[in-house]
């Protein structure tokens, strides 16, 4: 399950992006400047509720200097071919040589100030200084109007059109982010409960499905119940148990979500108790003040989100550090944390379960949110997104596309697998996660299987990022050519990502009657497989005594070795029958069946060599490990 982003208005919008997203531009004074497709689509006059009134809080966004020399630093800092592989910068070195400086930064804000807006600071390394005031000031300091729309059942604050950066601003920033509705943020109960329905196999294909139609010529197993993390760790090629060689310890990862459920570290500690684990070193940060998808419902659905990272994490690196950021929004907030996690370097390891469904956003959004990739590659900092669960996106967007930040070249996109665990916990096959769906008709099944596209594994060709060097030769002409010129392609690397095949995870939930209570039930999604790869690397890490940071060059480099394994298409169909509660917790509303059938990701597909839905294929065990560690 990967949260998509909420996309708000006011988004940064910057200079113009080229196919490989050179950062940078000239600091020479300019007049005001409008801001490309900071309005968004939905604000248009049929949505229209009123003309917005209040305040408003927003950030300056400044750029880095000497960008150039910053993307050949980052070149050669993750390449393992060269003298500088490893020579990371620390957090003040980096400051020191790209960072905007303090007077570019004091002069913003007393720009700020003398426009009758209270700055309320700036991020440590100055690229966002933050401000509040009215929306009136706010009106004129952008030149634009601020209303408020309806979309998507909310009332949302956006600009009517353009925003400007006036000429007073043009020597020192570069866009503006969160000229968008703040609401408040209550404290949110444990969300609602949810139970697998049985039966459902331990492993995979323990249970076979005899009382149900045949599909594809046999009779097929039923749904795993979730892989607990003994199997997961064997299938992965991680030591069984975990030992302190093992297991992570000395590292730390970071997970990024919005909001922060409150029983998060209560929870893993008791899965830890119950699946044999150590107990999680666990602490948090969270940022509050959220301006966009506020209400007690949209906190809620990130809560089984951030669960799952961290129980993903723990579950194969036990005795590393967690350290969990929790952004104020899922909007500009999640843009704050992930600046603030970086310019801290509060781990070397950062997962992200979050993106938005295709690469149609802000190009000043994509502007900033790359800045802060290359100074993590700078600092050593791997950052790793899920690719999405939409698979092509074609069933969402009607057109195909990759999701966006996972299709940056300066990220670690990963991918989904449909994993089948044997019963010794020993690895038996994977094939590329892309589900569809049919439903019990009596006797039959109803459409034909393979039947619906329900979700798959996100992937395929960026139209924004041209190929960066550590793709050629590697991912085949014919994807990288998809759209015309040579694009980056999505994913990098895979794990288990199938919820048909995910993990078994503990939360505290609010059932029915009123009671809320510890329970624990299956789950996927990319943001599945992006943490349990977050976890397998901090036990390469704590293997190899070194901080791999950006690690797709080193990946890539190993495209032709043992120590990843290519996911192929299987010979024969693979499937699962799967019994759900109609109201999720138990029988008295009903069972529905359906067939689910594995490796059917719309226009992506599983093939020998890099494909578009598993990338360069899953860690080879600990041959992966091993080759790392040198």
């Amino acid at each position: 399950m990967r949260v998509n982003r909420v996309l708000v208005a006011g988004s940064i919008m910057v200079f113009a992006i080229t196919a490989t997203v050179l950062l940078g531009g000239s600091a020479a004074a300019r007049s005001k400047r409008a801001l490309p497709q900071s309005s968004p689509s939905w604000a248009r006059a049929g949505n229209l509720e009123r003309h917005a009134t209040g305040k408003v809080s927003f950030a300056l966004v400044l750029p880095w200097r000497h960008a150039g020399e910053l993307q050949r630093f980052d070149n050669a800092v993750a390449d393992p071919s060269t003298s500088q592989y490893g020579h990371y910068l620390s957090p003040s070195a980096f400051r020191a040589r790209f960072a905007p400086t303090s007077g570019d930064v004091k002069t913003t804000m007393r720009w700020l100030r003398t426009h009758g807006f209270r700055v309320t600071g700036s991020s440590k390394s100055g690229i966002l200084v933050n401000a509040s005031g009215t929306v009136r000031k706010a009106e004129r300091a952008f030149s634009t109007q601020l209303n408020v729309y309806r979309h998507n059942g909310e009332d949302l604050r956006a600009p009517a059109e353009q925003v400007s950066l006036p000429a007073g601003l043009a020597s020192t920033a570069s866009g503006v982010i969160g000229l968008d509705q703040t609401m408040a943020h209550p404290a949110a109960p444990p969300p609602p409960a949810f139970v697998n329905a049985p039966p459902c196999s331990q492993n995979w294909g323990e249970k076979i499905a005899y009382s149900k139609p045949t599909a594809y010529g046999q009779t097929q197993p039923y749904a795993t119940c979730g892989y607990k993390p003994a199997q997961l760790r064997g299938a992965y090629g991680l030591t069984r148990p975990a030992v302190s060689k093992d297991d992570g310890s000395g590292e730390k990862v970071a997970i990024l979500d919005a909001f922060a459920a409150p029983t998060m570290n209560a929870d893993v500690q008791e899965y830890s108790k119950r699946h044999g684990l150590h107990p999680a070193k666990f602490s948090q940060k969270v940022f509050h003040g959220c301006q966009v998808g506020c209400d007690i419902g949209d906190q809620q659905g990130w809560y089984g989100e951030e669960t799952l990272d961290v129980e993903a994490v723990h579950t194969m690196a036990p005795g590393a550090h967690i350290k969990y950021i929790g952004a104020a929004d899922p909007g500009p907030g999640l843009d704050n944390a992930l600046a603030y996690a970086v310019d801290h370097r509060i781990a070397p390891i950062a997962t992200n379960s979050y993106g938005f469904a295709g690469e149609d956003i802000p190009r000043g959004l994509i502007q900033l949110e790359q800045q802060i990739f290359k100074q993590a590659i700078s600092e050593g900092i791997g950052l790793y997104f899920s690719s999405g669960d939409n698979g092509d996106e074609q069933a969402t967007l009607g057109h195909t596309s990759a999701d966006f930040p996972a299709s940056s070249p300066d990220v670690t996109a990963v991918g989904g697998t449909t994993l089948g665990v044997g019963p010794s916990n020993n690895y038996r096959f994977e094939v590329g996660w892309g589900t569809m769906i049919t439903g019990q008709a009596g006797n039959t099944w109803s459409p034909q299987p393979p039947g619906d596209f329900l979700y798959g594994s996100g992937g395929g060709t960026s139209r924004l990022f041209g190929e960066p060097g550590y793709q050629r030769k590697v991912v085949p002409a014919r994807l990288a050519r998809r759209y015309g010129g040579v694009g980056r392609v999505v994913p990098d690397i895979s794990m288990d990502g199938d919820p048909n095949s995910g993990m078994l995870v503990g939360e505290t939930q609010t059932f029915p009657d009123g009671s809320v209570k510890y329970g624990e039930y299956r789950i996927g999604g990319t943001s599945l497989s992006s943490p349990l790869f977050a976890g397998y690397m901090a036990v390469a890490d704590q293997r190899a005594g070194f901080h791999h940071g950006f690690v797709n060059p080193t990946l890539y480099g190993l495209s032709d070795s043992n120590a990843i394994r290519d996911v192929r298409p299987s010979p024969t169909q693979i499937a699962v029958v799967r019994n759900d509660f109609n109201n999720g917790v138990d029988k008295s509303s009903g069972v529905s069946t359906t067939l689910r059938s594995a490796d059917l990701d719309g226009t992506l597909k599983t093939t020998a060599g890099y494909d578009d839905v598993t990338g360069l294929g899953t860690p080879g065990a600990s041959r992966l490990l091993k080759a790392l560690g040198k």
